[in-house]
């Protein structure tokens, strides 16, 4: 029943845009406001984190591996019609239509109070509104670099044939199979990810240093830096419930509790890398130019 139950949902969801993009929907009664946004919310939280799976945070850690490995062939024994089947196509079709889903409702739901539907200041804006964001996002921004470096020690200390978290028969097994190679690559690419989270309260993360020829001294674009946060957001929360949620948790050989219990963090990793995101962008979004209001 879950497929035809989930198609009416999305095609209610369909009924419930159009209704917001009509003339009579921008400044409706309370009640139907209150109404469509938690629809639509709802709805677009279940596409971002319910129907992800923890395959394509899985994949998205190993894209960097498989692009930069498939012109020499590596690894051999990966077939990619069986990795790309429909299911994780469907997944990332799904965080698409939320991603979309979650710009229409935002924009309706700015316009609906009288706030600009692109910035969503309106004429009681002032100045420093989003100071008590802001004055959370360097905590936010520790939280979001601390945790994939907490996953990033271990798979360095299994490549160095140290047992962290895991034990020795684990460890001989990663080693034979290849899998701590792959361990390795997880754990640099998380690094550069932590390190470029923290670009999120740094001056670097503003306005590009000095050693990169050509770009030197010119503002980073802020899209640069939220559009690839707002892409991991929601699936490293899906990762994390659904390591949480896997019925194999309570069967797993090998592994410390402590090991296992640094997964179970990654949706807080993900709401700690929102707030950052959110505070990074209002400390650079400047003047609207739709509206023209600032601060």
């Amino acid at each position: 029943m879950g497929a035809p139950v989930f198609a009416a949902v999305l095609l209610v969801a369909t009924v419930a845009l159009l209704a917001m993009a009509g003339r009579h929907a921008v400044m409706p009664g309370r009640a139907l406001r209150v109404s469509l946004l938690a629809f639509g919310w709802t709805v677009t939280a279940v596409l971002l984190i319910g129907v992800p799976t923890v395959d394509v945070l899985g994949l998205t850690g190993y894209a960097p591996m498989l692009i930069l490995g498939a012109p020499f062939g590596w690894p051999s024994d990966i077939d990619y019609s069986r990795v790309l089947d429909w299911s994780l196509l469907n997944q990332f079709w799904s965080l698409a239509g939320g991603f979309l889903l979650a710009f229409a409702v935002l924009s309706w739901q700015r316009r609906s109070r009288g706030a600009c539907a692109r910035c969503g200041r309106d004429d009681d804006h002032r100045p420093g509104d989003g100071l008590r964001v802001l004055a959370w996002s360097r905590r936010a921004t520790i939280t979001a670099v601390a945790i994939p470096l907490l996953y990033a020690a271990s798979r360095f200390a299994w490549a160095m044939h140290i047992p962290l978290g895991i034990d020795d028969a684990k460890l001989r097994f990663l080693w034979d199979s290849g899998g701590v190679w792959a361990g390795l690559g997880l754990a640099s690419f998380a690094t550069v990810g932590a390190i470029l989270t923290l670009g999120l309260v740094r001056r670097w993360g503003e306005v590009f240093p000095r050693w990169m020829v050509g770009l030197a001294g010119r503002r980073v674009p802020v899209k640069l830096a939220v559009i690839p946060a707002a892409y991991v957001v929601p699936i490293v929360i899906t990762g994390g419930i659904g390591i949480m949620t896997s019925p194999e948790l309570v069967n797993m050989t090998g592994y410390s509790p402590v090991l296992i219990a640094t997964h179970m963090l990654w949706p807080l990793w993900g709401v700690a890398l929102a707030v950052a995101t959110y505070a990074y962008y209002l400390r650079r979004r400047g003047a609207c130019r739709t509206c023209g209001r600032e601060g």
